[in-house]
């Protein structure tokens, strides 16, 4: 997974997201994001179960952040993804929720929220945003529901 085209030349960001993954900018895509996929009825209902937090927790931010990047990187970032629709569980990890409310769970989700096309690989860039965004949501998740 590169930005790159097979000729060589850069990829066309297409996504409607800013190329950098600092900045206002970015931070102010995420703020949207989240607030736009809270308007979807399936989408506002994802919570992580007490489970999920507290290995969220356990585990911390970078870990957690690894484990959304190779998670990302395997299960949609390729072209045509195995299974593609089903491949991310419902539960079992703090990623796998995020996805499904992030609407990074499959490349159909990912083309409708994110416009990012079906049919070639997710860039490095792509998937360090997507993560970013999965990354933003699980951080908001724990501290909307604190250690009692």
């Amino acid at each position: 997974m590169n930005g790159s085209r097979s000729d060589g030349e850069p990829r066309p960001n297409n996504s409607g997201v800013p190329d950098s993954g600092t900045g206002a900018g970015y931070s102010a895509w995420i703020a949207d994001m989240l607030a736009r996929l809270g308007t979807s009825k399936f989408r506002a209902k994802f919570v992580l179960s007490d489970k999920d937090r507290a290995y969220a927790r356990a585990k911390g931010k970078a870990v957690i952040d690894r484990h959304a990047h190779e998670l990302l990187a395997k299960r949609v970032g390729p072209a045509h993804p195995l299974k593609d629709g089903k491949q991310t569980p419902w539960r079992g990890h703090p990623v796998f929720t995020a996805q499904h409310a992030t609407a990074t769970c499959c490349r159909g989700c990912i083309e409708k929220w994110h416009h990012i096309p079906q049919g070639r690989e997710l860039t490095d860039e792509e998937i360090d945003r997507l993560s970013a965004l999965v990354m933003a949501w699980i951080e908001r998740d724990l501290i909307n529901h604190p250690v009692r």
